[in-house]
């Protein structure tokens, strides 16, 4: 069946297509990533952001929806960047209920170690190539990207149809 839908973009949907995938079956695997403990890209991720927000003061539930991941899925994550040692948990005088969280001291020597590793091992060929694409194409294919997620977060939150409990006939093996 030809795909004549994509027209000429069949190539771009394509590597972004092996991409989601290469990405996904990666994405909880624990790996040590040139650092003395192991740690998922989803992991990572989160404290990577909490590294990168500590100064805004950003609730839990509010760093979750700006990574476009589900608060439970950040929570856990957190729980075992917690149980590591790499975050560390507050909330504010009077209000026990919104938590905050901030990296430990281990948590950036450990984030420090994963960058070097990871920035050797494939961001400095990506550099190389994003050092040869003009502002304005970086800016469209970052839009393509944003557009991309945009639409996978908001199905992913779309209600499903509600699955039904179907009984099985045994006389039909």
């Amino acid at each position: 069946m030809k795909l004549d839908w994509m027209g000429e973009h069949r190539d771009l949907i394509e590597k972004i297509i092996k991409y989601g995938n290469a990405y996904s079956n990666t994405y909880k695997l624990q790996r040590s990533y040139g650092t003395d403990m192991t740690f998922s890209a989803s992991q990572i991720q989160t404290l990577e952001y909490i590294l990168e927000a500590e100064d805004q003061e950003e609730k839990m539930s509010e760093m979750a929806a700006r990574l476009g991941v589900s608060r439970s899925t950040f929570s856990k994550n957190v729980k075992n960047l917690k149980e590591k040692g790499l975050l560390e948990k507050y909330h504010l005088s009077g209000n026990r209920k919104d938590i905050y969280v901030k990296p430990s001291a281990k948590g950036r020597e450990v984030y420090v170690n994963y960058t070097e590793f990871v920035r050797k091992l494939c961001f400095d060929d990506i550099f190389k190539q994003a050092d040869q694409i003009s502002e304005t194409n970086k800016e469209s294919f970052i839009r393509i990207m944003d557009l991309l997620a945009d639409v996978l977060v908001w199905y992913g939150d779309k209600e499903q149809e509600p699955r039904k409990l179907i009984k099985m006939d045994d006389s039909k093996k």
